[in-house]
């Protein structure tokens, strides 16, 4: 074996830069894939954490008639003394955070600009608000005792033109089934970094916003964070009743998880389109390898080297290729996954329903997706091999001294 690992070296060295460049092409397939692999699953887990943080929460505790598509006001859908059961549940070892939310459709306009918007009401005092509080790009936040503030999004500011202390006209359904409206004044401006979020959300106090919904003392739903979202289930199961339904975070992003497994089915795709790409050049120089040592294999052969070690020879040809070609990848790999770990891509406002997507995608590679990947690489490589060290052995000796063709 250490024989024919030493044939292989020396014939590769034959050709170094043929070797070098085919090693490289391997090297940058997997530095793609690496980097592939990271951006889809860096941002699954930003789209997941911002659902999380701004959305769903953990868990959500809702009515058990509350419809969330329709946003319903009527007061049998709502939370009826919302702070007190918010109260019960933040005393459970498991929670970190549950606070009361109220959702409301509306409309904000300020002269002949308007645009539809979600109305959310919250105790400003809640850590909950922890992404609006710290993205505060002006103004100052919510206070519970405001009846006259409102804090909308960076992204609705630009788009309306609207600047801090402006008044705004904002019409808001109510539980009676009519529209109510009112003018607020811009307290403050966030910036989630969620173009989609911060452009289509108004936040109200609490209170002002159950008096202008006229829902008085409900809410749409208890809005829980725990400290180990894998305790979701258990907790979910701890606070079931008969009165109230409990959402799991991953029940509500289901079309998030959904989309993630079929990404990884398509990446399967991908990878195996790339690698073939590069496996076609690891045949290639190893074809070129069988034809330029024609007669040398004759020699072999005639010598009584067997088919099997004459097979055995290019594979280990293309086990040191796909070794250097690896040990490229990673590198080249590592320092683009590293770029785009620290920097991102910025991709602006693209929306996609069901899904938050940040102004910037950043990569995450898992050890996992590493060791697959290298894996995958590796043995693509060697059934590279394959074909060209068929070649090689089918030769016959005689032709093969002679130059003769190959079989």
């Amino acid at each position: 074996m250490i024989q024919i690992l030493k044939m292989a070296i020396r014939d590769l060295g034959r050709n170094r830069r043929r070797s070098f460049f085919s090693a490289l092409a391997l090297g940058m397939g997997l530095a793609l894939l690496l980097l592939i692999a990271s951006v889809i699953e860096g941002e699954y887990r930003g789209s997941m954490d911002s659902s999380i943080r701004l959305q769903s929460g953990h868990l959500q505790v809702r009515a058990k008639s509350y419809d969330e598509d329709k946003t319903s006001l009527a007061w049998e859908d709502l939370i009826e003394d919302p702070g007190q059961i918010a109260g019960q549940i933040a005393s459970l070892p498991a929670v970190k955070i549950a606070t009361p939310r109220l959702f409301a459709s509306g409309i904000v306009a300020r002269g002949d600009e308007s645009a539809g918007v979600r109305i959310i009401g919250i105790d400003p005092s809640s850590e909950a608000n922890a992404p609006y509080r710290d993205g505060l790009v002006a103004g100052e936040f919510l206070r519970a005792d405001d009846r006259e503030g409102v804090l909308i999004g960076q992204s609705l500011a630009n788009k309306l033109n609207l600047s801090m202390g402006d008044q705004v006209s904002l019409l808001v359904n109510t539980s009676d089934g009519e529209v109510d409206e009112q003018l607020f004044t811009i307290r403050g401006m966030f910036s989630t970094r969620t173009p989609s979020y911060d452009q289509s959300t108004v936040f109200l106090p609490l209170g002002k916003a159950q008096a202008i919904t006229r829902a008085e003392n409900h809410a749409s739903t208890i809005f829980v964070l725990l400290e180990d979202r894998e305790q979701a289930g258990a907790v979910a199961s701890a606070l079931h009743t008969d009165q109230y339904a409990v959402t799991t975070w991953e029940d509500m992003n289901e079309f998030l998880l959904q989309t993630e497994q079929f990404a990884q089915g398509y990446m399967v795709m991908i990878y195996l389109i790339v690698l073939g790409v590069t496996a076609t050049v690891i045949v290639n120089t190893l074809v070129m390898a069988v034809f330029e040592r024609t007669r040398e294999i004759g020699i072999l052969s005639a010598m009584g080297m067997r088919g099997g070690r004459i097979m055995a020879m290019f594979f280990a040809e293309s086990g040191l290729l796909a070794v250097i070609g690896i040990l490229m990848g990673l590198v080249i790999g590592g320092l683009l996954v590293l770029y785009a770990t620290n920097v991102g891509f910025y991709i602006g406002d693209f929306g996609v329903t069901g899904m938050l997507l940040g102004e910037r995608i950043y990569a995450y590679l898992t050890l996992s997706d590493t060791i697959t990947l290298t894996i995958i690489a590796f043995i693509v490589t060697l059934l590279a091999a394959l074909y060209p060290a068929l070649l090689a052995a089918r030769l016959e000796p005689v032709d093969a001294l002679h130059g003769g063709k190959l079989a």
